[in-house]
């Protein structure tokens, strides 16, 4: 699909309900998964699907998502052969950075138009599964959809707040409401979405001169009537972490080893930022089960299910459960962390006790000590 489709990842609003996580970088580079960020899953994906020109229309707070992508080498996107951008508001105004998604786009409507790819995959970074898109473009062109929207009919309630649809006998969407509407549905947007790239330049040009500045809430759900809008079913692993306690969740559900094959290996792997660190190093008096321990870690105590990422040090003494301690935390000797989430650099000292609950972890802020 390289020379016939394009990837726009677009973290403009993007939903954020994340609290402290959140407080000095963007939805997009919130860590996950012991060494990964969350836009980690939908730029593999594309560049899986063979997708080797993509976007990244940058909002706010986007000093960690610039050094973590930096020039894309580790989704191999920085050869000749690929094109990657980064691109940030074009003004620093407050008013016009809350401005709608459309907005922004037009102000860089020369990234679009000199393109040559015929279709645009336009996705958010919140949304984690592990997808090829060719098949989803195979099914577009078939269908002879204006917009095709990839969707999952999720049976049981998952957390996070999420798009609602509704399709018709010959799956054509016909409702679509945002996480606070009243649809009775349990199909839900993934928010992928393909189309041709000059009905996205229309459509951008067309909202904004009638007044409308959002992509989907304004230019595809109030035009459901006249454009041919589909959904492609989607049936692997979803997450949706746009809350706090939806990245608990789905950060739990990678202590299975299904959930774990799937969202990371299958249909095609998923990249990161590469830094090299030692094997994790267990320690006299160690005691491991049911986790994740990330590459540089140093276990003396007990940790169980709980997610430790690059660089932790659990020392003598100490006990973690239910919990996800991100990159270069220290729990220190005889502490006791339970259903709780430190962001990186975070320091427990020696006998704290520390403990939320499995529905309100509690959360330590980058760099605090405790």
């Amino acid at each position: 699909m390289k020379n016939k489709v394009m990837g726009v990842i677009n973290l403009i609003h993007e939903p954020d309900d994340l609290e402290g996580l959140t407080a000095g970088r963007c939805p997009a580079t919130v860590p996950f998964g012991g060494r990964y960020r969350l836009i980690d899953f939908i730029l593999s994906n594309m560049v899986n699907s063979g997708i080797s020109r993509v976007a990244v229309f940058a909002h706010t707070k986007f000093r960690s998502l610039m050094d973590h992508l930096g020039s894309g080498k580790h989704w191999d996107l920085h050869n000749r052969q690929s094109d990657f951008f980064i691109l940030p508001p074009t003004t620093e105004d407050s008013q016009d950075l809350r401005r709608g998604d459309l907005y922004h786009m037009y102000q860089n409507r020369d990234y679009f138009t000199r393109s040559q790819q015929e279709y645009v995959v336009f996705a958010r970074s919140h949304v984690i599964c592990n997808i090829d898109l060719a098949p989803v473009i195979a099914y577009h062109e078939k269908q002879g959809a204006d917009i095709t929207v990839v969707c999952k009919r999720q049976a049981s309630f998952i957390p996070g707040r999420s798009r609602k649809v509704e399709v018709n006998a010959d799956g054509r969407i016909t409702a679509m409401q945002d996480h606070f509407g009243r649809l009775n549905s349990n199909l839900l947007s993934t928010e992928i979405y393909v189309m041709r790239r000059d009905l996205l330049l229309e459509l951008v040009e067309t909202s904004l001169a009638q007044g409308q500045e959002h992509l989907i809430r304004h230019s595809i759900m109030s035009r459901l009537d006249k454009l041919n809008v589909c959904a492609y079913m989607y049936d692997g692993y979803l997450g949706m972490i746009n809350t706090l306690d939806s990245y608990y969740y789905n950060s739990m559900q990678l202590l299975k080893a299904d959930v774990w094959k799937e969202l990371f290996f299958r249909p095609g792997p998923i990249y990161t930022k590469v830094k090299d660190e030692p094997p994790a190093r267990y320690l006299e008096g160690a005691k491991v089960s049911g986790s994740i321990v990330a590459n540089g870690c140093v276990v003396e105590g007990t940790v169980i299910n709980s997610v430790l990422f690059r660089g932790v040090h659990v020392r003598k003494g100490a006990i973690i459960r239910n919990s996800i301690v991100m990159q270069n935390g220290i729990v220190g000797e005889n502490s006791v962390l339970d259903y709780a989430i430190l962001d990186k650099d975070v320091v427990i000292e020696h006998g704290r006790d520390i403990r939320g609950a499995a529905g309100l972890p509690f959360v330590a802020a980058k760099r605090k000590t405790i």
